[in-house]
């Protein structure tokens, strides 16, 4: 405890030196994440504006692009200040708060496709039952359910790490991340751990453990029903997969990547890595909804053409 201190920046040590690169880097995020807010407000855009669209599934969607907005905003302003940098040094009170909203997005992100499970479960499963189910005023409650849990309990793993008293500041990553600095903490830190643990369990394993309890339910209805029918099902489901299958491999990622000694890990590739996490689900969401889910694509495609020029 006497040799503690409480460092007023954290020094973020996995960036690369690429020297005369990081200019044609800055372009290229720059414009991926330009890419990012166009493509997740049309998507918000257009499921507001269209009255057909507002179906529990299609909010549900919305609130995810919503949530992609909102999480990119937490790391890219701050990648793209820090690739043109020398140094990358981040200040306590932005560096914990870069930490709430990054892990805040990744919980809201597990909660919702949890909630769209739910959704595809009972739309496929118990079809005549879904209107009186999924009424607004549940949607309503799942939405804010699904928000406001991981707001709070993310709070509390925040909190407890700033109080810890630090004996160093370097952070092996490209953005603030809470188990780094818990490592950095001179004191015991058991019950970071156990908080962390109960908040990773109810955020990320449980929303996980019940969209794949969900799907083992509707593939054996499936397994009964015709083809068209199959194909209806697969057509629904199939965006809400691919989504779910490519948060799970980045959150995968990023959990094993900081488990794991950066020093035998090529540095190019820890940066890739870690960075999928934050980038390729903003990215990939409004695609796989917007090219899959024909009400979407045939609303998105109107809304171009009306907005040419005669």
């Amino acid at each position: 405890m006497e040799n503690s201190t409480n460092p007023p920046y954290f020094n973020l040590t996995m960036f690369v030196n690429i020297g005369n690169y990081r200019y044609p880097t800055f372009v290229l995020c720059f414009l991926l994440y330009t890419f990012i807010i166009s493509a997740n407000l049309v998507i918000i855009v257009v499921i507001s504006r269209e009255k057909t669209l507002h179906e529990p599934m299609y909010i549900f969607i919305m609130c995810l692009s919503f949530n992609s907005l909102y999480g990119s905003a937490g790391f890219i302003f701050r990648f793209l200040g820090d690739l043109l940098s020398d140094t990358h040094l981040i200040s306590r009170p932005a560096c914990f708060t870069q930490i709430y909203v990054i892990y805040t997005y990744a919980s809201y992100e597990l909660t919702l496709l949890g909630i769209m499970a739910y959704d595809r479960y009972v739309a496929v499963c118990q079809p005549l039952h879904y209107h009186n189910k999924m009424t607004s005023k549940l949607v309503s409650k799942l939405v804010f359910l699904a928000w406001i849990y991981p707001a709070f309990s993310v709070a509390v793993c925040v909190y407890l790490a700033s109080r810890l008293p630090l004996c160093g500041n370097k952070i092996p990553k490209v953005f603030c991340a809470n188990w780094p600095v818990v490592k950095l903490s001179c004191v015991t830190t058991v019950l970071n751990n156990l908080v962390g643990m109960f908040v990773s369990t109810s955020t990320v394993f449980l929303p996980l453990a019940f969209v794949l309890y969900t799907y083992a339910r509707i593939f054996l209805v499936c397994r009964k029903r015709s083809k068209e029918f199959k194909g209806k099902v697969i057509q629904s489901c199939l965006p809400h997969i691919i989504t779910f299958v490519n948060y799970s491999i980045t959150v995968f990622c990023d959990v094993a990547l900081s488990r794991t000694n950066l020093e035998n890990i090529n540095p190019f590739l820890a940066v890739i890595l870690s960075l999928e996490f934050v980038v390729i689900p903003p990215i990939l969401n409004p695609l796989v909804y917007g090219l899959k889910l024909p009400e979407i694509r045939k609303l998105m495609l109107r809304m171009i053409s009306c907005s040419k020029p005669d």
